[in-house]
């Protein structure tokens, strides 16, 4: 059965309180905004920033129930997932009240959001990356009974269990590289061993930050370089799925930003009191026919050849550098920030580069191991792709 979305659910949008107002922000609600809907966890647990009572009253912002599909319908359009809890989203989240008027189960409409193509049959060159709640409202989607839309929805959960256990494989093997280190050098920061101490600027022939050029996501082309932001660099990888791109001139005009193959990238700005703390990420990047560039909110570190750039990211993303970040940085309890000279003066353990590269080719070892966990994740990522595109499509 094909209905609009209209016909069975309220799609409510949520609100953002006044950033001028420091009573609305850093209380006990969670306010979900699209950074917090990951591109594969289908629930939403907790939050990168908290309201208030009276932000929720004065603002008019709606709660959203818990066991509700949300939905990103602006720039990042269809990250899906469902809250755990009671919880507020900002204007770029639509949440599906169901009216109850048709037999629908909560988990496969949570695949038919994620899986869906919402920007067909709409003029982009009209609406941008952009939905409305009118023209979402009007989209039609197929319902059929609840027995199949169970099975449907078994079946992909089936594939998502297998995923998230591969994903714990690649946890463990991240861990075994953390114990090596420990063992091989101990804790970077207290440096037991004595090693010899280097600011990361002694090491380095570029530390630098990017640009954000003026106009921001004005900027934004369907194809060209790609344009690292701090969503994309994570602990110990660069994320391509959610990438912008910039176009040859402005790349050329930012040319002191400039990514190359090996470079170390690190998160500028963030907060540091969350899982997944988006201050001080760091990764390498490893493209090497790919040109890309970072904005504002993203370091470059570029090494000299007298150290290993595995061994340096090793010490970057380690627990003792987090919690050393943790002191050094600037900023309020919101958001937090390292400066420049806070990267140039990271103090660096430096054992003998032969016992680095012997370290590195331990975490080369361990690597071959992630990519084979990574091609059966990707087999499975296709499998079900493959299922949506037969349920959804």
């Amino acid at each position: 059965m094909r209905i609009k979305l209209k016909d069975a659910f309220e799609l409510q949008i949520g609100k953002t309180p006044s950033r001028n107002k420091s009573e609305y922000w850093n209380g006990v609600y969670k306010w979900v905004s699209i950074s917090d809907i990951g591109n594969s966890e289908k629930y939403v647990y907790s939050t990168r920033e908290l309201i208030t009572y009276k932000g929720i009253i004065d603002s008019g912002i709606k709660v959203i129930p818990k066991g509700t599909v949300i939905m990103s319908f602006k720039l990042s359009i269809g990250k899906t997932a469902i809250t755990t809890e009671d919880m507020y989203t900002n204007e770029a989240i639509v949440a599906f009240i169901d009216k109850k008027k048709i037999p629908i189960d909560i988990d496969y409409l949570y695949y038919l959001c994620s899986g869906s193509n919402w920007m067909q049959g709409v003029n982009k060159a009209v609406m941008g990356l952009t939905l409305n709640k009118a023209t979402l409202s009007e989209k039609e989607i197929n319902i059929p009974n609840i027995e199949i839309q169970k099975k449907c929805a078994g079946n992909l959960d089936k594939i998502d269990r297998i995923i998230d256990l591969k994903k714990q494989q690649l946890d463990q093997l991240d861990l075994l590289v953390r114990s090596l280190f420990i063992e091989m050098f101990g804790d970077p920061i207290s440096n037991p061993q004595k090693w010899k101490v280097k600011r990361l600027v002694e090491l380095s022939t570029l530390i630098t930050n990017g640009t954000t050029p003026s106009g921001g996501s004005e900027n934004y082309i369907d194809s060209g370089v790609v344009f690292l932001r701090s969503q994309n660099v994570w602990k110990n990888r660069i994320d391509l799925e959610d990438t912008v791109y910039i176009s040859s001139r402005l790349h050329k005009v930012m040319n002191k930003s400039r990514v190359v193959y090996n470079d170390i990238l690190i998160t500028k700005t963030g907060r540091i009191n969350t899982e997944n703390s988006s201050l001080g990420r760091a990764a390498i990047y490893k493209e090497k026919n790919k040109e890309a560039n970072i904005n504002g909110h993203v370091y470059l570190i570029r090494l000299k050849d007298i150290v290993n750039s595995e061994y340096i990211l090793s010490i970057l993303t380690g627990e003792a550098y987090r919690d050393y970040i943790r002191r050094v940085c600037v900023g309020g309890i919101d958001k937090r920030q390292i400066n420049l000279n806070h990267v140039e003066d990271f103090p660096i353990i430096v054992p003998p580069l032969d016992l680095q590269n012997r370290f590195a080719d331990y975490v080369s070892s361990i690597d071959k191991s992630k990519l084979a966990v990574k091609k059966s994740l990707e087999e499975l990522e296709i499998l079900k792709k493959s299922l949506m595109q037969k349920y959804f499509a």
